[in-house]
């Protein structure tokens, strides 16, 4: 099991503000792709690249983080990578992950899924929409093949977009929503679904990170994750096992007075290994007042 399903909480705040431009993103000496308006509809349509992509660039272990899904900041200067919302902005010259909500709905989003796809979200044998109480979001059906593969092209193109953005890697969050299923799908539903959207990640030119889960880390290399992002590995004791399987590329996060362990303490032990940082609940932009940034 994972501290998730134990304490769902301290996920992200996705319903904080968002920005929807693009801007032109370098990485070191080489421009990686040029940055478009992100689409502010749920489903965004696929790429129109090329058939050839860039390889994808995994993160380097101990890279400086910084966890921004709640809305983009200027980071500090020691940061080296960022994780930011699929419709945020990537930051210049930093390493970009892109948050995609790729296994539940977004709580505002949820009318859209009901107009144009109804039969892809979750429901109970009393046709009642399976809703992870937690963040008001309801689950998506990944029960079927032919549900996976409906999916995957809609969150695909979310991808894609991330890819057209600069972003070079995206985080697929909530892999572990079988957990809060009731039942209805289980863990081999989720990891055919993860499946897909690795293999969607890689053809855009981007690497995939594995989003907490640690029932699913026997199962990384077939998935096709290249790092992790984890919550509250420290408080949970699953750092080592995170670090083992991914060679330190690991980006961690830890919240502000949650659990027994002390961020100190987390970085006395991790600190040398993998990349951690300590934010606030909200993930609250650095202007806004509550929001908590350290890293080791």
């Amino acid at each position: 099991m994972t501290g998730r399903a134990l304490f769902p909480f301290p996920r992200r705040s996705q319903a904080l503000a968002r920005t929807a431009a693009g801007l032109a993103c370098v990485l070191g000496a080489g421009v990686l792709a040029g940055c478009t308006p992100t689409d502010q509809r749920p489903a965004g349509a696929t790429s129109e690249r090329g058939a050839e992509t860039a390889r994808p660039v995994e993160p380097t272990a101990g890279m400086a983080f910084d966890y921004q899904i709640g809305g983009g900041y200027r980071p500090s200067s020691e940061v080296e990578a960022v994780s930011r919302d699929r419709e945020d902005e990537p930051a210049d010259g930093l390493y970009n992950v892109c948050y995609v909500n790729a296994f539940q709905t977004q709580p505002g989003e949820l009318k859209w899924w009901e107009d144009n796809h109804p039969g892809l979200l979750l429901r109970d044998r009393d046709g009642e929409p399976v809703i992870d109480e937690g963040w008001d979001e309801v689950l998506l059906d990944t029960s079927t093949a032919d549900r996976r593969t409906r999916l995957a092209e809609i969150v695909g193109g979310w991808i894609d977009g991330c890819a057209d953005s600069g972003f070079q890697a995206v985080e697929p969050d909530n892999l572990d929503s079988f957990e809060r299923s009731h039942g209805e799908l289980t863990k081999a539903h989720n990891a055919a679904f993860a499946e897909m959207l690795a293999r969607r990640a890689h053809d855009a030119g981007l690497a995939i990170g594995q989003k907490n889960t640690t029932d699913l880390l026997p199962e990384h290399e077939k998935i096709g994750f290249d790092f992790a992002v984890t919550e509250e590995c420290a408080q949970f004791d699953e750092c080592g096992a995170y670090a083992d399987a991914y060679d330190d590329r690991v980006f961690a996060i830890e919240y502000e007075g949650e659990g027994d362990v002390g961020f100190d303490e987390s970085c006395s032990t991790w600190g040398n290994r993998i990349s951690l940082v300590l934010r606030d609940l909200g993930v609250l932009p650095a202007e806004e007042k509550g929001h908590v940034f350290r890293s080791c």
